[in-house]
């Protein structure tokens, strides 16, 4: 019985136990939805980079982690919002912010996964699947 009940908790604890070990990248199980995510990580610079590798089975995302000049981690915060058990939904009028704009909402909207200042231009709500400062 090794099922993940929560595959996008798990993608983000495996990011910030790779940053508190002080880690340059981890290994995470890809799917289409962490690729989004991850996407996203790398174009707001959350992230260094990130590379699919393919191992015969679903893969592998390889996320490159980004640290400042003191060697804090540059996610200061990731926090699961909308869980399996208890999905939490923004339309487009009531789209969170984080830290007064200076953090990003990730949404899964009709229009695909994306950060909620995307969102509000795009005038589209949905499901928040997570907050990152």
């Amino acid at each position: 019985m090794s099922g993940v009940s929560d595959p996008v908790a798990q993608y983000m604890a495996r990011i910030r136990n790779g940053q508190r070990a002080e880690h340059n990248y981890v290994d995470i199980p890809a799917s289409k939805l962490k690729r989004a995510i991850t996407q996203i990580l790398l174009e707001k610079g959350y992230i260094k980079n990130y590379v699919n590798i393919d191992d015969g089975k679903q893969g592998l995302l390889r996320v490159y982690l980004k640290y400042d000049d003191y060697g804090d981690p540059a996610i200061r915060m990731m926090k699961r919002v909308s869980k399996p058990g208890l999905r939490e939904y923004a339309s487009a009028d009531e789209l969170p912010t984080v830290k007064n704009g200076l953090g990003i909402a990730i949404l899964s909207t009709s229009r695909g996964v994306m950060s909620d200042k995307e969102a509000r231009r795009f005038g589209v709500g949905g499901e928040v699947l997570a907050k990152v400062f």
